[in-house]
């Protein structure tokens, strides 16, 4: 077993109607175990979100593999050659060429934000080529109805980047659009910032001057074609895909969020998978597992 201060880096080929596009993966804990939990980020995030919680589940349970996808167009992971291709579709198939590699005998999901929304799309189809059916999905801080105002708050930021001078200042201004995450120390928001940024490239001398974000800003194009009536036709087929998860669910949420309401979430322990419901006061869209209530609550569902 690898030691858990960090996680091997691999890569995967994946299709797509222009050919194959590379996607990254983290990997930590027992390259051969059975049990592989995958762990899918949010929206501009990156495989290494989950850092902490990879540490705190492998610790738990020497006998797991944690699987960190960088979702393509983010991280290490190739960006695509058509932007209209950033989309769940695309992502869920990824997914499914990543399962198809691991083999799982045992097979738990972790989704944050867009992450959940993948997994939604995976565990809620009957006849996807899944070695193992989903386990245990948590979903964090997302469900079928996505408040409208949470996607034009998102829609104000997205794609929206330039150079910074230092991954400090970087950080910094990304804390100004990521004050939801909940409280953080400096030195816990740095560490969740490095793996997002990479060297920003002077165009006139090819040298590195700063630094700038690791996501491909083309991915706003297809989120920006999202209307207020678009979302809510959308929102039948979510709960469709919900409705049919069979997996035992746990829903986390951010007491403050604005993008899952405390109304949808309600509706989720109802319905469906029936999802075990549990907020953290203080935090918006969304937990990011680094606080020690919040990753511990996750492996007590996945691993206890």
């Amino acid at each position: 077993m690898q030691a858990l201060s960090s996680p091997n880096l691999n890569f995967i080929d994946c299709p797509d109607a222009q050919g194959i596009h590379r996607m990254a993966y983290w990997d930590w804990g027992k390259v051969d175990a059975d049990h592989v939990i995958l762990c899918v980020h949010g929206l501009t995030r990156q495989g290494r979100d989950f850092d902490v919680l990879a540490r705190a589940l492998c610790a738990a349970n020497p006998n797991v593999r944690v699987v960190c996808p960088d979702v393509a167009g983010r991280g290490q992971s190739e960006w695509l050659k058509d932007p209209n291709a950033y989309a769940l579709p695309t992502y869920a198939s990824d997914m499914l060429v990543l399962l198809s590699h691991l083999k799982p005998k045992v097979l738990d999901w972790v989704g944050t934000s867009m992450g959940g929304l993948i997994g939604m799309v995976v565990t809620g189809q009957a006849n996807l080529p899944l070695s193992v059916p989903v386990r245990k999905l948590v979903l964090n801080d997302v469900g079928p109805v996505l408040e409208w105002v949470s996607l034009v708050r998102i829609g104000q930021y997205l794609g929206k980047y330039g150079r910074f001078d230092s991954k400090e200042i970087a950080a910094e201004a990304l804390w100004q659009i990521a004050k939801g995450f909940g409280p953080h120390t400096p030195e816990q928001w740095l560490e969740l910032t490095k793996p997002s940024l990479r060297p920003w490239i002077d165009p006139a001398t090819g040298q590195a001057n700063g630094v700038t974000l690791r996501y491909d800003p083309a991915i706003a194009q297809p989120f920006s074609l999202a209307t207020e009536e678009s979302t809510k036709q959308g929102e039948a087929i979510l709960w469709a895909l919900y409705d049919n998860i069979k997996a035992q669910t746990l829903l986390v949420r951010g007491a403050d969020s604005d993008l899952l309401s405390s109304a949808t979430a309600l509706a989720m322990t109802q319905r469906g998978p029936k999802a075990t419901l549990v907020e953290f006061a203080g935090v918006g869209h969304a937990p990011t597992f680094v606080a020690t209530n919040q990753s511990q609550v996750v492996v007590d569902f996945l691993l206890k």
